[in-house]
């Protein structure tokens, strides 16, 4: 750059003439004027700003130190026809007020240190706090706190309403309001700020949510450990203070090592902040809590249990309330639990009674067991305490036969508890007395049974296990026990993708004979007893629950990850990534699936395609009667109504008396002839596992979708009869449709109707077809529109056969008859029922005669048709043609035909 004279003085010119001031002057005026206005904008956001704050703070309701009191209301539940069927802990059942004095200095020590470490100091809130959680949310560190101080989380329990906001904008006035109460309450407490703080603390003590039904730490000291709160020692006052920021994730009972994790934290906060020194928190962490707390579990467990189907509805009303109005879990069950509401279910008292006594009537099962949950505890002369589980018994009664396996079933109650007695007097010794036992025989098998409205998608009943129920939310075999589902589940990820992408028909066929996909050989349900059957279609697979077809559909048209997909889209939860396999067709699967779901997943078949989810309540109204949840179904088409269809009819041959043509003296039944109803035309289809560890069976009405399941709880025994619950599922829904008008399931328009050949799932071949040697095989199909069969069957083949030699004739045979034949898929080389109808090898008695000439197979088909297949030893000629009708024939019916109306040989089983 040039700094002479001569440079410097031509741009002083420069910048002294007219142009460059006028453009100067302009430059400056719009800066100005920019300014003014940024300022101007920063003036009135401020100002719009500052009246929406004051505008929220003067809407804030009054408070006072008496309106931080908890005022728990209980919750009401209501069936279907309005009858009051369950309280949900009430306010004097759940909660026991405690006074500042009888709180020992270490519970508010630790409650103080994991939940607001500056508590006796801040004015109802912390600015350090919420600047650490904010910066907490944008840097994504989940591990750096909330910045709700003690006295705001009070306000927003007991006097905002819990924060029941399910948009940003109304949890924003909340927010604002919290902070504004906060330091309110504080101020204006008309108390020294020592009392005021003792007194939040005690209101904020006596509201909190600890986990299984009880609120407040006095209540919470008796549950967890059988004693007052003023006697809890540091270690039990660390268990209380781990709870309650997830009264789910933290609890004592069922997560005790989520609770010792964060109990950890506690007494690390205590001593970082001066509460405890090193000394007493290895003291408090080498005390064991949680033996003794299992021990008061099985102590106090409720003298009157929930119904299982009120434990499946509140745990829906909980996923609800978090899901979908965003409450924390805390919150949620505070609400759930002293909110007040007003829940109404779909529980219809009728039917729920029908399935109360069916399941739970002895001579609706084929055998009776014992299982058996146990607890003993035993005091020893030094005071110490020992704790036995059925697991110890078990083991004992192992050592007691030498080492052979015991399966922990008894087949008495007289054996249990003599079984029980034997074991006590071999640990118990001198001096030693029973703190605590308990005994609580398991019936078994168990079973689980869901009943829906497949439109609405309403449970109206629902039983989760048979045998007394002692206590809530226990086991629900009908929401919480995944298990295997077997051949159910061929339906909903072979059949249903097959029919719904169109890429099959329910008379496409299928080769049955040994499959093997990985180095793993698929077998029939009945072994290789039965043999194989050949050509099979899927309406087959679905009546005889042929194994191999649904295995072949699934690897050869459909794919697994299509049908897990489909799975899914059907509302099974459950499945995983390793479930994509072959297995998937026969239902092995990685965890299995719950009742509820199946049957949800069978509901949209009997829903015309459309998937409603299943719901236990209507509607939920708070305390003022406003409606928070429910009113609207949750719905999607996850099926054509074409493909429902199709499945709903074949799946209603099912339970008709059906045999599968097989050779002489063999026979295969349809499966679930003994679930057929009385009056009421039904569909569903029956599964069961490997070695009878599970029996199911899922169906409809055109009125209702029902699910039953049948096992033993620890797959420790077979089931001795895989048929006995489809009897149970009969006797329920034949009760439940007794005065309903009979109502037949109805066919979608856009179905039609085609003369197929049940061999080749192809158009009739008259003189082939309906000539099988072991009856026709010609029968009318349904097909959604379009996806008709135009070919004609090509696995009937007419051929001359030698009178005298039975082989085929050639040129040379004196007297020859036409036979019909089948030709087998090219490389197949196993004997099925088909294979031993193939095309014989030629004669060799005319030998002599019949040098220099094949013989000649007779087609009854026009001439050009394709050739068909040889049998083996050779032979040759053309195809079968045309001459079918395929606007002419009926489903065959009498002896002789391929699928025909039988009396049951027996029970149907797969």
């Amino acid at each position: 750059m040039n700094y002479g004279k001569d440079a410097t003085e031509k741009r002083l010119k420069r910048a002294a003439s007219r142009s460059r001031k006028y453009t100067s002057r302009i430059f400056l005026g719009f800066t100005k004027a920019l300014l003014v206005m940024v300022f101007l904008l920063m003036g009135t956001g401020a100002s719009v700003g500052f009246g929406m704050v004051k505008g929220i703070i003067d809407s804030a309701p009054d408070i006072n130190i008496d309106s931080i009191v908890p005022q728990g209301i209980a919750t009401t539940v209501y069936d279907s026809q309005g009858n009051l069927t369950d309280t949900l802990v009430t306010a004097g059942s759940n909660r026991d007020p405690a006074t500042y004095e009888e709180l020992p200095q270490d519970l508010i020590d630790a409650f103080v240190a994991i939940e607001d470490s500056r508590f006796w100091q801040h004015n109802g809130i912390d600015l350090r706090s919420i600047v650490r959680a904010a910066v907490g949310v944008f840097t994504g560190n989940s591990s750096a706190g909330g910045g709700s101080t003690i006295t705001q989380q009070l306000i927003k329990n007991n006097v905002l309403d819990g924060g029941r906001e399910n948009n940003w904008s109304d949890r924003m006035v909340r927010k604002i309001q919290e902070q504004y109460l906060a330091v309110k309450l504080e101020a204006t407490s008309g108390m020294s700020k020592e009392d005021t703080k003792k007194e939040i603390l005690v209101s904020y003590l006596n509201t909190i949510n600890l986990g299984n039904n009880t609120l407040g730490v006095k209540t919470a000291a008796d549950r967890y450990f059988g004693k007052e709160v003023s006697e809890l020692n540091l270690a039990e006052c660390t268990v209380l203070a781990a709870i309650t920021s997830n009264p789910s994730r933290y609890n004592p009972i069922s997560h005790p090592e989520n609770n010792n994790s964060r109990r950890q934290v506690v007494l690390q906060y205590m001593e970082e902040q001066g509460y405890i020194d090193p000394a007493e928190r290895e003291a408090a962490m080498g005390m064991e809590v949680y033996e003794e707390i299992a021990r008061q579990d099985e102590l106090q467990r409720q003298s009157s249990p929930y119904t299982y189907f009120t434990d499946a509805l509140i745990v829906q009303v909980t996923d609800a309330l978090v899901e979908e109005l965003g409450y924390t879990e805390s919150e949620a069950y505070t609400l759930l639990y002293s909110g007040g509401l007003e829940i109404y279910s779909t529980q219809d008292p009728q039917m729920q009674a029908i399935v109360d006594e069916e399941l739970s009537d002895p001579e609706n099962y084929a055998e009776t067991w014992y299982g058996l949950e146990y607890r003993l505890s035993i005091r020893h002369p030094d005071d110490s305490l020992t704790h036995y589980s059925g697991s110890d018994l078990e083991r004992w009664h192992k050592e007691q036969e030498g080492g052979q396996s015991f399966n922990g079933l008894y087949s008495s109650l007289e054996e249990l508890n003599a079984d029980v007695e034997a074991f006590k007097a071999q640990v118990l010794e001198e001096g030693d007395t029973i703190e605590g036992e308990k005994i609580d025989p398991v019936l078994e098998p168990q079973a689980s049974f869901v009943l829906l409205d497949q439109r609405t998608g309403e449970i109206k009943a629902l039983g989760g296990g048979r045998g007394e129920k002692t206590a809530s939310l226990t086991l629900n075999r009908a929401t919480d026990a995944a298990r295997q589902p077997g051949s159910a589940f061929k339906v909903i990820t072979a059949f249903a993708p097959a029919l719904d992408t169109r890429q099959a028909t329910l008379g496409s066929v299928y080769y049955d004979e040994p499959y093997t996909v990985s180095g793993h050989t698929f077998r029939n349900w009945w072994g290789t007893s039965r043999g194989y059957v050949g050509y099979a279609n899927i309406r087959d697979g679905i009546i005889y629950s042929m194994n191999i077809i649904a295995v072949r559909v699934l690897m050869e048209t459909v794919t697994p990850e299509t049908g897990i997909e489909y799975a899914r889209n059907l509302g099974i939860t459950t499945l995983t990534a390793e479930d994509v396999t072959a297995s998937a067709a026969l239902g092995g699967l990685t965890e299995g699936v719950t009742n509820l779901e199946l049957t949800g997943a069978y509901a949209a078949i009997a829903n015309g395609g459309v998937y409603t989810k299943p719901r236990f309540y209507t509607r939920i109204l708070d305390r003022d009667g406003n409606v928070i949840l429910g009113e609207e179904s949750e719905t999607r088409q996850v099926l054509s109504s074409e493909t429902a269809f199709l499945l709903t009819d074949a799946m209603s041959d099912s339970l008709e008396p059906h045999q599968l043509f097989a050779r002489p003296g063999i026979s295969i039944n349809s499966t679930s002839t003994r679930a057929r109803l009385s009056r009421m035309p039904a569909a569903g289809k029956s599964g069961t596992t490997t070695s009878n560890r599970d029996a199911w069976f899922v169906g409809f009405t055109d009125y209702y979708t029902a699910g039953i399941w049948t096992g033993y709880d620890e797959n420790n025994k077979e089931l001795a009869n895989t048929s006995y619950h489809k009897s149970i599922w009969k006797q329920i829904m034949d009760r439940i449709h007794e005065e309903l008008p009979v109502r037949d399931f109805s066919v979608p328009d856009s179905i039609t109707q085609v003369s197929i050949c049940r061999k080749s799932g192809k158009l009739a071949v008259s003189g082939l077809c309906d000539a099988d040697p072991r009856g026709s095989t010609v029968y009318t199909e349904y097909f959604a529109a379009g996806t008709e069969p135009k070919e004609v069957c090509d696995v009937h083949i007419a051929a001359s056969i030698c009178t005298e030699s039975g082989l085929l004739a050639g040129e040379f045979c004196p007297q020859t008859e036409q036979k019909v034949f089948m030709v087998v898929p090219e490389g197949s080389t196993s004997v099925t029922d088909d294979s031993l109808f193939q095309m014989p090898a030629p004669c060799t008695l005319h030998a002599a005669g019949a040098a220099g000439g094949d013989g000649q197979m007779e087609n009854s088909g026009p001439s050009g048709a394709d050739p068909g297949n040889s049998g083996p030893g050779g032979g040759s000629g053309s195809g079968p043609g045309g001459g079918s009708d395929s606007s002419q024939g009926t489903i065959p019916s009498g002896p002789g035909d391929y699928l025909h109306e039988v009396r049951p040989v027996g029970p149907g089983y797969e």
